[in-house]
C-alpha cells in the first residue's frame, strides 16, 4: 500500500499551531498584564491576558518546565500516529492534530518566555483564564473519549479474502 503525507494531520497541527501563537502575539502586542478587554461578549466572555507559570489552571506555579518532556512525547506521539495512519480523516486524526498544536503552542511559550500566554476569561463564574492551545487539547481529548466509546469498525472484506474464508469454513 503506497504511504502518503497526513495532509489532514499537518494541517491541523501546523495550522492550530500558527492559530495560537498569532493570537497569543496579538494578545501580548494589545493589552498589557491583567488588562481587560470586553469583547467579544462584554461580562460574559472577555480577553484577559495573564500568564501560566505553572501547569493546567495555574497548578506547579513555577514549574512548568517539567512539562516540556511530555509536551514532547505528546507530539511525537500524535505524528506517530499520523504518519502510520496517513489516510486516516477520521476523528483520531483530528483528536491528533489538534493534541499537537496545543501541546506544541504551549511549549513554545514555555520555552520562550518560561510562562504560556492566557488570554480568554469566562468572567461570570471565574473560570481559569485559557487560551487556543488549551481549547485544542480540550476538544481533543473529548475526541478521543468518544472514539474510545465507539464501537470498533470491522474491515470490509474484499472478495478474495471473502472466498477464502468461505472455503476454510467448510473444511
Amino acid at each position: 500500500m503506497k504511504r502518503g503525507l497526513p495532509w489532514l494531520y499537518l494541517v491541523l497541527a501546523l495550522g492550530g499551531l500558527a492559530l495560537d501563537q498569532g493570537v497569543k502575539a496579538w494578545v501580548r502586542g494589545a493589552l498589557f498584564e491583567g488588562q481587560v478587554l470586553a469583547r467579544p461578549l462584554p461580562g460574559i466572555f472577555e480577553l484577559k491576558l495573564t500568564y501560566n507559570h505553572g501547569i493546567a489552571f495555574g497548578l506547579m506555579s513555577g514549574m512548568g518546565y517539567l512539562f516540556a518532556p511530555i509536551a514532547l512525547l505528546i507530539a511525537g506521539g500524535t505524528a506517530y500516529y499520523a504518519f502510520k495512519h496517513p489516510q486516516d480523516r477520521g476523528i483520531g486524526m483530528w483528536a491528533n492534530g489538534l493534541l499537537c498544536a496545543g501541546a506544541v503552542g504551549n511549549l513554545i511559550d514555555r520555552v520562550w518566555m518560561g510562562k504560556v500566554t492566557d488570554l480568554f476569561w469566562f468572567r461570570p463564574i471565574n473560570f481559569p483564564v485559557f487560551n487556543v492551545a488549551d481549547t485544542f487539547i480540550t476538544v481533543a481529548a473529548v475526541l478521543l473519549m468518544v472514539t474510545s466509546m465507539l464501537p470498533e469498525k470491522k474491515p470490509v472484506e474484499t472478495a478474495t479474502e471473502a472466498a477464502e474464508n468461505e472455503v476454510t469454513n467448510q473444511q
